[in-house]
């Protein structure tokens, strides 16, 4: 795994950001000795937190789908092109690499992101 990965995934365990900036929602909602919210501190800020994550989440999301959709149409050019030429529509070896970058970054479910998105970038030539 990739430090900043780890650097991520350590800080989100910790209910931290990257910086070190509480993402709990502790210090705006409070908690008793179980880890619970306090009913002094309501739970108005904890929905709020919530609601402006998932907008960020959804976001990230449109970004994300416009990537891939960018990136299967230039897979499509690649494989037109590849054919075209007389070679085969997949370079097995290419999509290797690929794998491993996904699998180094992401770790195990990384593998399998990078066999869904070259599943979905082979297409219909």
């Amino acid at each position: 795994m990739n430090t900043r990965l780890e650097d991520r995934t350590t800080a989100a365990a910790n209910g931290t950001d990257a910086s070190g900036t509480d993402t709990t929602g502790t210090a705006a909602s409070g908690t008793d000795a179980n880890g619970t919210g306090t009913a002094a501190a309501g739970t108005g800020g904890t929905e709020a937190v919530i609601g402006s994550a998932r907008e960020r989440i959804d976001s990230l999301d449109e970004r994300i789908i416009a990537l891939m959709q960018e990136r299967m149409s230039v897979s499509e050019s690649i494989q037109r092109a590849r054919m075209a030429s007389g070679g085969r529509r997949v370079a097995l070896s290419r999509e290797m690499e690929i794998i491993s970058r996904y699998s180094e970054a992401l770790g195990r479910p990384g593998t399998t992101v990078a066999m869904t998105l070259l599943e979905l970038c082979r297409g219909q030539v």
